[in-house]
């Protein structure tokens, strides 16, 4: 296996370098200069490598080599500091770095002066703040982001140092209470914890942003130090992202904790090596080098045997913690009194999730770490997943999408769009006879569709099989009409009128191709808009209502919302003779990483009998079932109902068009 990635460290050493040379007083910071950000787009095919990001990181190298040049001791890990900035900045091994006066700051004085910055900026905060945190909202780092895709369609934002703003800091407001936890280790000894900072029941939130308008932030809201908390009780974790701005996850981190993350190869190989100390990088493989590592999740092991399980929406970067808006939902699950068997055939959520971690190629990787020396991790085996945390609290459903072909009812069902069915059925949320299902499908990039692919999905959303479906005559099959599925995808105008304005579009993709196609459904389009008010959503969710179907539709194809629309989806909710609501499921919801696209979500072929499934990407995201109008709209991140675009006056946002980044 490969050593120590040079370019991953120098980015590192660089970024810790330079953050503790900063200014502790804002006042006195002059405007640095705008950093342009690149997102390249999930469903991209072009290969052709990230020169800013190269050029970047050269840099970064020479800075280091001149660091080493200049050295005359051998640095230790007793020199580190935790300068003044969010999150805390690395602290090197002492193999890596060589300066006889890299940090001569004093860390207690740094502290004072953090707490005067925030007694002025938030007084209601500076009790709580009693020791560092991992965020602080007087800066932001601005290393350049590390990109672990393709180039061909980026985002370009400014990443600028930023003042303080109130979705940066934790507060008492936007604490969970969802149950007391233990309070003891598996070895007896107390923990370190606050009772409050559990999620046993499962949290879904939206991401803290710094330009929510203050009237709307309203919710309950996750922050990454939020979720990576305690960080100094965390031993060990996989963690996963399309893209990954290294340095800046590594110090969310205390440097001796092991960590496993999964990513993407730029050229769809299956590799692995060590990028940081105590972290090995792992990326699956992908077919032909097409697709991309996609799912966004993570496994959070503490020392006091709890387990934090995290599915989102968000990239590891800066940006999508800040400026965009995210989905992520938490749950921590707990260490079981004693291990179980293993069962081979089991097919709940942990031996889902066995699954998952095998095929994007974690197993070496744990295998590796342990050889490296963690003989004391948490898991030796994927296996012991199940066998030694409980999950009988978990009620959401797992749907994973595994890039490859899948052959065969049994792998089928295990991935893309034929899981999404499963997950329906087992939650309850098969759309019942009688009623017709409406899907109001969020993400921030489009596919290219056909009227077979959407009908192919929607098969699977309302639970049934796609048996049925694929014995049709494929002649029969390309002609049906769309079904009544509502496509949001942020207008032209709704991205220039954000908070952002153009710059901040960076990560939605749709092309003009897509749009002007002949068979393109772009009466199904409406606008995306936050609850939260002017800010861009990288949410990708689905929420999914019945309604009555009328007597005349009984034998026909399901209308489409492009001819008849009701304003409202609240007819779903019934009521029992006393006028109560009453207490049954009224559809279901789609959190996770799955764009509204055939890559995302894969297409079928083959027969009743034995058929095939090829998913292009790697994806991850949960279903659960809804149960009343109020939950729905707990859930949903957009207003509601959304506005269906007025063709000849709306169209979708695209990038490549956009007058700032042809700028740029």
């Amino acid at each position: 296996m490969d050593g120590f990635d040079d370019e991953e460290i120098a980015r590192a050493l660089a970024l810790s370098v330079r953050e503790a040379y900063k200014p502790s007083k804002t006042s006195d910071r002059k405007p640095e200069p705008k950093e342009i950000i690149e997102i390249p787009s999930s469903d991209e095919e072009d290969n052709n490598e990230d020169v800013q990001l190269q050029s970047d990181v050269q840099r970064a190298i020479e800075a280091s080599k001149a660091q080493s040049a200049s050295s005359s001791r051998t640095y230790s890990p007793q020199d580190s500091i935790s300068p003044t900035i969010s999150p805390p900045a690395i602290s090197a091994p002492s193999m890596l770095v060589r300066s006889s006066n890299a940090f001569p700051f004093d860390r207690a004085q740094l502290e004072r002066e953090r707490l005067e910055r925030q007694k002025r900026l938030r007084p209601d905060l500076v009790e709580a703040q009693s020791k560092p945190q991992l965020d602080n909202e007087d800066e932001e780092t601005d290393e350049n982001v590390n990109m672990n895709g393709r180039s061909a369609k980026r985002q370009r934002l400014s990443h600028n140092s930023s003042t303080a703003y109130h979705s940066n800091v934790p507060s008492s407001s936007t604490r969970p209470t969802t149950g007391k936890a233990p309070r003891a280790t598996t070895s007896g000894t107390q923990s370190k914890e606050p009772a409050d900072a559990y999620f046993w029941n499962g949290e879904l939130r939206q991401t803290a942003n710094k330009y929510v308008e203050p009237s709307k932030d309203t919710r309950p809201l996750f922050r990454l130090t939020d979720i990576l908390a305690p960080r100094d009780e965390i031993s060990f974790a996989i963690i996963s992202a399309y893209c990954v701005d290294f340095p800046w996850m590594y110090s969310f981190f205390n440097p001796s904790t092991p960590v496993i993350i999964v990513a993407q190869d730029s050229q769809g190989n299956e590799t692995m090596k060590e990028v940081l100390p105590n972290w090995i990088k792992t990326t699956p493989f992908l077919r032909g080098g097409r697709g991309c590592m996609h799912m966004k999740f993570m496994l959070i092991f503490y020392k006091t045997g709890r387990l934090r399980v995290v599915v989102s929406t968000a990239n590891l970067l800066p940006i999508d913690w800040r400026d965009i808006e995210n989905s992520v939902w938490v749950q921590d699950v707990p260490l079981r009194p004693r291990p179980i068997p293993h069962e081979s055939k089991a097919n709940d959520f942990p031996a889902a999730w066995t699954r998952i971690l095998h095929s994007l190629n974690v197993a070496p990787a744990l295998i590796t770490m342990v050889k490296n020396g963690h003989t004391d991790l948490p898991i030796s085996r994927l296996e012991d997943l199940r066998r030694k945390w409980d999950f009988s609290k978990v009620k959401i459903h797992l749907v994973p999408s595994l890039a490859g072909k899948h052959e065969g009812w049994p792998k089928v069902l295990q991935s893309g769009h034929v899981a999404l069915m499963k997950a329906v059925r087992d939650s309850g949320a098969r759309t019942p006879k009688g009623k017709e299902l409406v899907l109001e499908c969020q993400g921030s990039s489009i596919g290219t569709y056909s009227t077979q692919w959407v009908n192919e999905f929607y098969c699977s959303a309302r639970g049934d099989s796609a048996e049925e479906w694929l014995d049709q005559p494929k002649s029969r099959r390309t002609k049906l009409p769309y079904p009544p599925i509502k496509i949001l995808f942020p207008s032209d105008k709704t991205v220039k009128e954000s908070a952002l304005g153009e710059q901040g579009g960076g990560t939605m993709f749709c092309r003009r191709s897509q749009w002007e196609g002949a068979k393109f459904p772009r009466t199904l389009f409406h606008d995306s808009r936050s609850k939260s008010g002017g800010v861009l959503m990288h949410s990708k969710m689905i929420i999914a209502t019945f309604r009555d179907t009328g007597p005349s539709s009984k034998g026909k194809a399901p209308q489409s919302d492009s001819e008849t629309e009701p304003e409202s989806d609240d007819e779903v909710v019934e009521v029992d003779a006393q006028g109560r609501e009453e207490d049954k499921v009224i559809g279901w919801a789609y959190v996770g990483s799955h764009n509204f696209t055939p890559s995302a979500w894969g297409t079928l072929s083959g027969s009743g009998f034995n058929p095939i499934l090829n998913n292009t990407n790697f994806e991850l995201g949960i279903v659960f079932p809804l149960r009343s109008a109020e939950e729905l709209e707990r859930v949903a991140c957009w207003e509601r109902p959304p506005r269906k675009y007025v063709l000849g006056k709306d169209e979708p946002w695209m990038q490549s068009e956009s007058a700032y980044f042809a700028e740029e």
